[in-house]
């Protein structure tokens, strides 16, 4: 049996609570400076996975004391590579053959790739099956809400990044129009020219003409209540989210819903709170266990890029294995059939029975 390990820090100071309760009585600085003196700690361990095929894995949790805003404002990138590199040989000498990097860990620098250069055991940032869920959940979402990809227009925010490319690369063939927004003009606009009917532009404002969007920033609230249009679907794989809260509060006619987020085969303890439901998991956590029971122990998605070839190998895994898109969550809740009834009366489409939406 092959094992896997994952490496997860806090995506806010105040997450630090659920690890040192006293964390939220203190202001987030000091919490942030507390975090600068701690190395990584291992935080979890699951219990044995048992995929459809029969193969089996377990693995170790090793969490990074950095929140995004102290790896990418707060400390050097040196700084940040080498708090991962020793959470990387931590989760090794607990006996882990390959390492998924998450949230922030994935993102800071340059993908992952240094970090593999120095480690022992083979790493993945998960995008490729981060890519795949993203994909598979905005479809499902949008045909629930009563759309069809040939006749609407998607926005994908973050189209320069590796998830955000990918899934436009991927989807703008099904959409009638794809636009693309991004920081930098001149990087967005040759991402669209790879792109048949895509159109480059950073202004966030232009998701109000999309009937589908998929935000993968991790900028944090990029969508604001105002710019969406009645009846839209928004996949969020960002984390820290980029959907502002308010949305949940003022905008019942849209439909968000938490990107990559997997049911593990047999729903077993994974011994860490991450906030999901029990057996659940994020997509990119579920490449690296997927990795460890096939035995495919390599360094398998590196880089500022996602290859499409395998964001499809990835769905076979899942296919084989048993690994699927769970239920759709929004704003860490359950997506109620209330919910889809009143975003498809946002769409001047029929209000479906549950049988008729299954």
């Amino acid at each position: 049996m092959h094992r896997f390990g994952f490496i997860v820090h806090p995506l806010y100071a105040k997450q630090a609570a659920r690890k040192y309760p006293v964390a939220r009585f203190l202001p987030d600085g000091w919490i942030e400076r507390l975090m600068t003196g701690m190395g990584p700690q291992v935080v979890g361990r699951t219990e044995t996975i048992q995929a459809a095929d029969g193969s089996t894995t377990s693995g170790v949790f090793v969490g990074v004391p950095l929140t995004p805003h102290m790896m990418t404002q707060g400390a050097s990138v040196e700084h940040s590579y080498e708090k991962i590199r020793e959470a990387v040989e931590m989760a090794a000498t607990e006996g882990a053959d390959v390492v998924g990097l998450g949230a922030f860990t994935s993102v800071v620098g340059d993908g992952g790739v240094t970090i593999a250069e120095g480690s022992r055991v083979p790493i993945t940032t998960g995008n490729s099956y981060t890519v795949a869920t993203a994909i598979e959940g905005t479809l499902e979402a949008l045909r629930l809400v009563g759309g069809d990809p040939s006749s609407s227009v998607l926005a994908v925010i973050g189209s320069t990044g590796s998830i955000g490319k990918a899934c436009a690369t991927l989807l703008a063939p099904l959409f009638l129009r794809t636009i693309l927004i991004g920081r930098d003009q001149a990087r967005t606009e040759a991402v669209a020219a790879e792109i048949e009917n895509a159109f480059a532009t950073t202004d966030p404002a232009a998701i109000a003409e999309a009937d589908c969007v998929i935000t993968v920033t991790s900028s944090g609230n990029v969508v604001q209540s105002s710019l969406l249009r009645p009846g839209a679907v928004v996949c969020d794989v960002a984390r820290p989210r980029d959907v502002s809260a308010a949305v949940a509060k003022t905008r019942k006619d849209v439909l968000v819903i938490e990107g990559g987020v997997v049911e593990v085969p047999g729903k077993p303890a994974l011994g860490f709170d991450f906030g999901f439901p029990a057996g659940t998991a994020y997509a990119c956590m579920c490449e690296t266990m997927m990795l460890a029971l096939t035995g495919r122990i390599e360094s398998f998605t590196l880089g500022k890029s996602v290859e499409v070839s395998k964001v499809e190998e990835t769905r076979r895994w899942a296919d084989a294995l048993g690994f699927h898109v769970a239920g759709f969550r929004s704003f860490e809740a359950p997506v109620s059939p209330e919910t889809i009834a009143t975003v498809r009366r946002a769409r001047g489409k029929p209000v479906q029975t549950a049988g008729q939406l299954a």
